[in-house]
């Protein structure tokens, strides 16, 4: 379902490169199907399009009919990267543009938090539930991860003292560890309803897992439909050889970065429902690839939108980055331009044309402009911006991941780098167990 032409790079790169990182990535390829490398106890992504259980999407179907039997009309769904990404960008995809100002009732309405440490932002959250009917889903692993746990606490004791303690039990569900943890404590106490955070599965792989399936489902879309893009991908690309998209799309962009120093991939869409998806790509693959001092940095644009802010750089700035267009060939909706008697815009020569054809036309006068300005450019493509295709774009991406960040000669899966911030944060904080940290950290900021 997933297409990869990488015709638009082989001006910069070569045959004979091309050829050469086609045989890394290969090799790549075959460390992830075969499951040895490193961080291969993170592997349990790679199946679930074809292996999530049927019981699994009924139970989140039945917090959904429980909580509409209720009249809830607003989803706080809690959880920070991995945990609220996957499914922000999979409902930001498939939502209509102005379904908030439409009012469309067929399903509450999810928002997110737990991803910042704004007062302004929780405070005016708080403002949202009073006024309206409020569930929540909380993520996390371990209950502990600041953001989030800060946000929870302010949205659980919002749904106690609206509801009660006993009703608050069934507005509040969370995702988390199977076992252990102080998430999986509270919700034993509380007797909220658990869904499991695998382990083998890391949280920017996550969206095919409950993390990404319940809220998914809570905002009324077709799992179902997206499980079975996604494994018509697993199955696609389970197909080894140099054709493979995976491969493709891994061995040119390690080329890029290896040989000619692109050190910037630029995600471009032209379609402002996928600015999320880009989020979520920025985070799998800044995290999977961004260490022992390797990476290439994930950057995004919506065009047309910044043709007319980031357009100029990407024209003529420093020559360190390379594109990737999502190209989506075929829209689900059709406006035709008329024709205007004083034709004072002088845009008549569009008459009967769609608006899609113009942005066609955008598309391919902006890859050539690029292209001509010495930027690379790969095209990722899919039939339509449908539940089905966006499954396959989201295992696709998580699959040429692993391979790619195998190309680079990193672990995909680990994130050591992440926990930097946090203990600075925790002795800033002082919080009980930091001293000598805190102690140390103000004498530096003296």
């Amino acid at each position: 379902m997933v297409k990869v032409d990488v015709k638009g790079c082989q001006g910069f790169a070569g045959s004979e490169k091309y050829n050469e990182y086609l045989k890394k990535a290969l090799a790549a390829y075959d460390t992830l199907v075969r499951g040895d490398g490193a961080g291969n106890d993170f592997l349990g992504w790679k199946h679930l399009p074809t292996e999530t259980p049927e019981n699994l999407i009924a139970d989140c179907e039945a917090v959904r009919d429980l909580w509409k039997a209720k009249g809830v009309d607003l989803v706080i769904s809690i959880g920070i990267g991995g945990s609220y990404l996957g499914a922000r960008c999979v409902i930001e995809a498939l939502s209509h543009s102005f379904s908030k100002q439409l009012r469309h009732k067929d399903a509450p309405e999810v928002v997110f938090a737990g991803n910042n440490l704004s007062e302004e932002y929780l405070a005016e959250l708080l403002d949202l539930a009073a006024e309206r009917n409020v569930a929540s889903v909380v993520i996390s692993k371990s209950g502990t991860t600041t953001e989030p746990a800060v946000a929870f606490r302010l949205v659980k004791q919002f749904i106690e003292d609206t509801y009660g303690k006993k009703e608050a039990a069934e507005r509040i569900v969370a995702i988390t560890d199977e076992h252990k943890g102080a998430l999986k404590t509270l919700s034993t106490q509380e007797g909220y309803r658990t869904f499991i955070v695998p382990d083998d599965v890391g949280g920017r792989f996550s969206v095919l897992t409950p993390v990404g399936i319940l809220p998914i489902v809570l905002a009324g879309f077709d799992v179902r439909a997206i499980l079975r893009g996604a494994a018509e991908e697993e199955k696609a690309l389970a197909a080894k050889s140099e054709a493979n998209p995976a491969v493709e799309y891994a061995a040119m962009r390690n080329l890029l970065y290896s040989e000619l120093g692109k050190r910037v991939e630029i995600m471009v869409s032209y379609n402002p429902k996928l600015q999320y998806f880009a989020e979520w790509w920025k985070q799998l693959y800044g995290e999977s690839e961004g260490k022992d001092g390797k990476g290439i940095f994930p950057a995004s644009v919506t065009n047309t939108a910044d043709l007319h802010s980031m357009g100029q750089f990407i024209q003529e700035g420093e020559r360190v980055m390379f594109e990737t267009v999502i190209a989506v060939e075929n829209a689900t909706r059709e406006v035709t331009i008329g024709t205007d008697a004083e034709n004072l815009d002088g845009l008549n020569f569009l008459a009967g044309k769609r608006v899609e054809d113009c942005g066609k036309m955008a598309t391919l006068g902006t890859k050539l402009a690029h292209i001509d300005g010495g930027v690379p450019q790969m095209e990722v493509s899919v039939d339509k911006l449908d539940a089905a295709n966006l499954g396959a774009l989201l295992y696709f991406f998580e699959f040429a991941c692993g391979v790619s960040a195998y190309t680079l000669g990193v672990n995909p899966f680990n994130q050591p780098g992440v926990e930097a911030y946090k203990k600075n944060m925790f002795a800033l904080l002082e919080k009980p167990g930091y001293e000598e940290a805190t102690a140390a950290i103000k004498k530096r900021l003296q």
